[in-house]
């Protein structure tokens, strides 16, 4: 063999040595990032372990991971930037929405190493920005949709970025957009649980703070229900006992969902039975918790309540509307009266003077409070049920029962509504009179 023929071979395996080198690098990359990620299931964790890895087997100053968020139109990437020396999250290129869009669009590589002179960008550095000289970027896809980017900027070697770097970060997006993707999938999963979780816990609470029975008060009839909605709201409704001779009653709406409504509702309820128990009037009641709600919630919290006094001796109800459904009282006539005496709903505004009035309650009379949650319920045209179906039932059961009365609303809003629309909490009280 010729020294020139022993010169090729030398070549030929010196390029495998290097081939073979290259790869045994990459696998040993992959290995580092599938090992190192096994310990975790954040997303955020997992995203930050790869830029690391990136910035150090590339030789790169900075790296970047943009996470595509379909959900929001406004900032639809969730961007963490690392550096070997820093924990930043903040892009110091004003590079965001035109690398962005120009990756979306073509899905390839993106490979740059005169930054200045590439046409396809225009870069207005701020005085104190760091230059971009080089950059790197590759499309992460799954099952042929856009997961995000992976984005590698300056190349400390003096050669720029080569084809080997744009392998291998390809190939590292290709590893790290499914195993991102699952992290994904078992975080929103977990999410879910905690939401679900939370949800019992609200409707747990919701459900003990409701009265477990009625009153049972001779020469009167009364009934109270509250069905919760699949997401939890903040109906509420509640009998407090004064004296031999008086009781209070209350239905109302806390604003929110879930948690936060049972917390307000729970906060509520304390404050009107701490109230109740201090024998002021209905307007006073309805002041004083308007004033402590006020001051212990945010003001995007606040509740509409109907809060009245029944006397047993005087048969008269002292009554106090916070910006609720007006009741309807249904005397013997049948004859329908609307009961919207006070004032604003609670929590709005620190002081308000609510007012109150006080109505007859003869014998065979009713009232009926109900929360939004009935009154709104819709078909599927988009029509409510409306006050008037309630006034109509009321007036053609009012010879029944307490109970009878509000199974009867409930059915026929369940036989109304369109079952495929979310439903609100739907609560009732009854109160009767019995005639003699």
């Amino acid at each position: 063999m010729s020294d020139q023929e022993i010169s090729e071979q030398l070549g030929i395996l010196e390029e495998e040595n290097k081939r073979l080198r290259i790869a045994v690098e990459e696998l040993s990359i992959l290995n580092d990032i599938a090992t190192a990620i096994t310990t975790t299931q954040s997303v955020d964790q997992i995203v930050d372990l790869i830029i690391q890895k990136c910035v150090k087997h590339l030789k790169v100053e900075q790296g970047a991971v943009m996470l595509l968020d379909e959900k929001n139109q406004n900032n639809p990437f969730h961007t963490m930037v690392r550096k070997q020396d820093s924990l930043s999250n903040v892009l110091p290129f004003r590079l965001d929405t035109q690398l962005t869009g120009w990756m979306i669009k073509n899905r390839v590589p993106l490979l740059i190493n005169n930054f200045e002179t590439d046409t396809r960008f225009t870069w207005k550095p701020e005085s104190e920005s760091p230059t971009i000289r080089s950059l790197l970027s590759v499309p992460m896809l799954i099952k042929g949709r856009m997961l995000g980017l992976i984005t590698v900027f300056n190349k400390k070697l003096e050669q720029g970025f080569t084809g080997s770097d744009q392998r291998l970060l390809a190939i590292i997006a290709a590893q790290s957009s499914n195993i991102i993707e699952n992290a994904r999938l078992y975080q929103e999963e977990q999410d879910f649980l905690r939401m679900q979780e939370e949800m019992r816990l609200a409707r747990e609470i919701q459900q003990n703070l409701l009265p477990a029975e009625s009153p049972k008060i001779s020469g009167y009839d009364i009934a109270g229900c509250s069905i919760p909605a699949k997401d939890v709201g903040g109906d509420y409704f509640d009998y407090i006992p004064i004296n031999d001779t008086n009781l209070a009653f209350c239905l109302g709406d806390v604003s929110g969902k879930g948690m936060p409504a049972a917390l307000l509702m729970a906060n509520l309820q304390a404050t009107l039975r701490g109230q109740t128990g201090a024998l002021v009037s209905s307007s006073e009641c309805i002041t004083r918790s308007n004033r402590l709600m006020f001051k212990s919630t945010d003001d995007r919290k606040f509740a509409t309540l109907f809060y009245g006094i029944l006397d047993m001796e005087k048969h008269q109800i002292l009554y106090s509307n916070a910006g609720h459904d007006n009741p309807f009282l249904v005397k013997t006539n049948t004859n329908i009266e609307r009961l919207s005496t006070g004032g604003v709903v609670l929590g709005f505004v620190p002081e308000f003077s609510f007012e109150e009035e006080n109505v007859d309650f003869p014998p065979g009379s009713m009232l009926v409070l109900y929360s939004d949650g009935v009154s709104e319920a819709m078909n599927n045209t988009g029509e409510e049920f409306g006050e008037k179906r309630i006034a109509d039932i009321i007036v053609d059961c009012r010879k029944e029962s307490a109970e009878a009365i509000i199974r009867e609303i409930l059915d026929k809003v369940n036989h109304y509504v369109d079952s495929s629309l979310k439903m609100d909490d739907m609560t009732i009280m009854v109160i009767k009179r019995l005639e003699v």
